[in-house]
């Protein structure tokens, strides 16, 4: 009886492991480059801004399906968001993965990211753009539907909620400057119009 719990336990372990291994590798995008495979995401998936995150970088040769090591000397990356101004990210060997690489960072918003990934593996030059989406691998997403018991507002919430802040003070600044000046202008005026007269 022993025996038999102990294997149905270790049958469960490889199940959940294989579920959970897939389940990441099929939030990922597939794409031949000469005789390349790459397979593109985050390393977290799903993927929730603020939250600590990068790219996840699998290379193999389709010739000999054996992965490539090495690259993270004749590749590099970068991240865009938002039509915002690239991010660099340093392309690191994963420790124990051959061919598996890293280049971490923090996504701050949610939506659509791109990775370009530029360089050469051997001979093959390599300029290629992953962006995520249907199909591909996964945006990424509010933490908002996570949170309890209390909704804590995003990095980008807080920016835009202080530029309108900004805002609003500033139209009162010039307010209050033409209220100064009128004040001055009511308080003086008697001064002017007894010394004319």
């Amino acid at each position: 009886m022993r025996v038999a719990l102990n294997a149905a336990a270790a049958v469960a372990v490889v199940a959940a492991s294989l579920l959970t291994f897939s389940g990441t590798a099929a939030a990922h995008e597939r794409r031949t480059v000469g005789p390349y495979q790459f397979v593109v995401g985050f390393l977290n998936e799903p993927a929730f801004a603020g939250s600590p995150n990068g790219l996840d970088l699998r290379i193999t040769d389709t010739r000999s399906s054996k992965p490539v090591e090495g690259l993270d000397k004749t590749l590099t990356a970068d991240v865009t968001a938002g039509g915002l101004a690239p991010l660099p990210l340093t392309i690191a060997a994963r420790f124990g993965q051959a061919g598996a690489y890293d280049a971490h960072f923090v996504p701050t918003a949610k939506g659509s990211y791109i990775f370009s990934i530029k360089g050469k593996i051997e001979s093959q030059d390599v300029n290629e753009k992953f962006e995520s989406g249907p199909g591909r691998f996964n945006d990424v997403e509010s933490t908002s539907a996570l949170q309890y018991p209390t909704k804590v507002p995003t990095g980008a919430d807080l920016a835009s909620q202080l530029s309108s802040i900004q805002s609003d003070l500033s139209q009162v600044r010039i307010l209050a400057a033409i209220a100064i000046a009128l004040g001055v202008i009511a308080v003086a005026a008697p001064f002017v119009m007894r010394r004319r007269a």
